[in-house]
């Protein structure tokens, strides 16, 4: 429970759209290294092995800030919270963009992942001030903004980086936070949650919860298998599209990026089809869709034009089954137990982002070591794997119900 100043209702147009943005600017800089890694890694002296290491070290600072961070937001007023975390994030992209020297730049990315966590206290900070019969539409509104972020971070990021260089990304996102930081300190009313547990209390709650709630346990599995392969495949795939193979440059990378985006807009679909009790279908097409994806990746020459067809249309469907299933798995953490909302959400977040880490520090050391087959063959082993869990555990368990 909370309490709070009412502000416009987030059902509303420009409540989700203020939002939204903010999720969507948020999100992006967890990503913005990823198209940019093997410059980055030039620049800083990292082997082409090491080179996800720059993506991993964001991720990690996001996986720590949902452990430790958003637990706060069911705890101390949310509003506050959220512009430190802003301010945060701002001063890791200004570091970032200097550069600095190798160690500094990853504490830089450290700092940028922890800032940006904001976006994990934001989504049910909506939650919080929605009505029930609207609350998977708003959070699937507000989650689009997310994940588009995440999605359109690597386009911008490599665009901007042809035109200008790779530390002007970091600087124009560090203005960003800037005018951000100013838009939230005006518009955002306070929230402030009517927790009274202690720090150890929280904590002793987030370790047991997935024991406690199977619903959690399930959300996880699926999501974490699904972000450990997007993540594999979006760290790997701009620097497979770099080699001489295909030739491509940052900006073609871009581009490329930018034009498989649109498995964001699944978001508000997925929302409302949650909302309609269709979470199982949905979250079974998207384990279908991502590993139909890998697989078109490998069935054409590198470098051929039905090859860069081929692609284009699996980054879409991976992008998108990432989006069902994330904006599924929220609105039914979301109903679990809504004074706990932030903490679930930051034990959902945190597992599979840290699932992401290790697709993202892997990635790099597949396609070096054994080619893009072996990358695509590690994504679908995790989606097999995954898939298999999800017949046992939703399609098996309820016949064996439905029989007694």
């Amino acid at each position: 429970m909370a309490q709070t100043t009412q502000m416009d209702d987030p059902g509303h147009g420009r409540s989700v759209a203020l939002l939204s943005v903010a999720c969507r600017a948020l999100a992006a800089n967890v990503y913005l290294a990823q198209p940019l890694a093997g410059p980055i890694a030039a620049t800083l002296g990292l082997s082409r092995q090491a080179a996800g290491t720059v993506v991993t070290m964001t991720q990690l600072g996001y996986g720590l800030g949902l452990l430790l961070i958003v637990l706060l937001a069911d705890r101390v007023e949310n509003r506050k919270l959220i512009l430190w975390l802003v301010a945060l994030a701002g001063a890791g992209l200004l570091v970032a963009g200097l550069p600095p020297a190798a160690g500094v730049f990853l504490a830089a990315c450290l700092a940028i992942g922890l800032g940006s966590v904001c976006v994990q206290v934001l989504v049910p900070y909506a939650a919080h001030l929605a009505p029930e019969v609207r609350r998977g539409r708003v959070v699937g509104l507000v989650t689009a903004g997310l994940m588009l972020g995440i999605m359109v971070a690597r386009p911008v990021a490599g665009l901007i980086a042809e035109v200008l260089s790779w530390p002007d990304v970091f600087r124009l996102f560090a203005v960003m936070m800037v005018v951000l930081f100013v838009v939230l300190f005006w518009r955002l009313p306070p929230l402030q949650p009517t927790e009274t547990e202690n720090t150890a209390s929280v904590l002793r709650s987030m370790v047991r919860a997935p024991f406690r709630y199977p619903l959690l346990r399930q959300r996880i599995a699926y999501q974490s298998g699904l972000f450990g392969g997007f993540s594999l495949f979006w760290t790997a795939v701009p620097l497979w599209l770099m080699q001489p193979a295909w030739g491509w440059s940052e900006g073609d990378v871009g581009i490329f990026a930018l034009t498989a985006a649109s498995g964001a807009l699944a978001a508000p679909l997925a929302g409302a089809l949650a909302d309609k009790g269709l979470g199982k279908q949905v979250t079974a097409a998207a384990l279908a869709m991502a590993s139909v994806g890998f697989v078109l990746t490998l069935l054409f020459p590198d470098g051929t034009l039905w090859a860069a067809a081929g692609i284009v249309v699996a980054a879409s469907l991976i992008n998108a089954a990432v989006t069902f299933s994330f904006v599924i798995g929220q609105r039914a953490i979301f109903g679990i137990d809504p004074g706990a909302r932030a903490r679930l959400n930051g034990i959902f977040m945190a597992s599979f982002t840290l699932a992401g880490a290790v697709g993202s520090a892997t990635g790099s050391w597949v396609l070096a070591h054994l080619g893009w087959v072996g990358v695509a063959s590690c994504g679908l082993l995790v989606l097999v794997l995954v898939s298999i869990r999800f017949v046992r555990t939703e399609v098996c368990s309820r016949s064996r119900s439905l029989s007694r």
